[in-house]
Order: structure tokens, then C-alpha cells, then sequence
């Protein structure tokens, strides 16, 4: 089964990423989840450390792209399918280096793909 990262997940109710979580886990859809905080969300652990984490086909990103570029590599090393950037994680400088190594770039609201069965 395909996994999702949710890649800026919140601890915090009111928050996006971790309402994507949630619903990720109602669609049965493998996933994990790396924050700042550690904690659970629906039965999902919050990480904050890569290390141990293998492979992911699909990363939802929540964090801003100034704060992206610390991640690069950690984030390519995962080599994922595709990378959703949700609204306010634009980053044309980082659509060009997944780009470079294959790494599908999708623009919009993983919230908005799941509602719509486009996931």
C-alpha cells in the first residue's frame, strides 16, 4: 500500500496537517508523521527525527520554504513519488531539485484531493 509523511505535522487540533492525518487514517491510507513535538494524532505517532524512517511514496509538506532547505536532503534520501505542496509551502527553488531527480511536484490542498476522491 502507498504511505503518505505528513511532513509538518501539528499537535494542535485547529491546525491543517494534523486534520490531514486524520482523514488519511479514515481513507486507510498508510501514514506517518514528522513535527517539531512529539505526540500522536489519531494513533499516529509524531516523529521528529528522519532516521529512522525508510521510504514514503507521498510527502504532504506543511512547512514554510524558508524553513525547507534544512531538509533537502533528508527529504530526498526518502525518495518519494511525489511531494504535495499545500498551500503557503510554494517553493520553486525546491520544485526544480525534485524535479532534477524525478520526484513528481503537485501544487494544491491534500485536504481538497482527499474530499474529492483525487488522492
Amino acid at each position: 500500500m502507498k504511505s503518505t509523511l505528513v511532513f509538518g505535522a501539528s499537535l494542535k487540533p485547529h491546525r491543517i496537517s494534523h486534520q490531514v492525518v486524520i482523514k488519511l487514517r479514515s481513507k486507510q491510507i498508510k501514514t506517518s508523521a514528522f513535527g517539531v513535538e512529539e505526540g500522536h494524532i489519531d494513533g499516529v505517532q509524531v516523529i521528529t527525527n528522519l532516521d529512522n524512517l525508510q521510504s514514503a511514496h507521498t510527502i504532504s509538506l506543511y512547512i514554510s520554504p524558508p524553513n525547507q532547505a534544512e531538509y533537502f536532503d533528508q527529504i530526498l534520501s526518502l525518495r518519494p513519488h511525489r511531494i504535495i505542496f499545500n498551500p503557503g509551502t510554494e517553493n520553486p527553488e525546491f520544485y526544480k531539485l525534485l524535479r532534477a531527480n524525478d520526484i513528481e511536484v503537485e501544487i494544491g490542498c491534500t485536504l481538497t484531493l482527499l474530499a474529492l476522491d483525487l488522492y
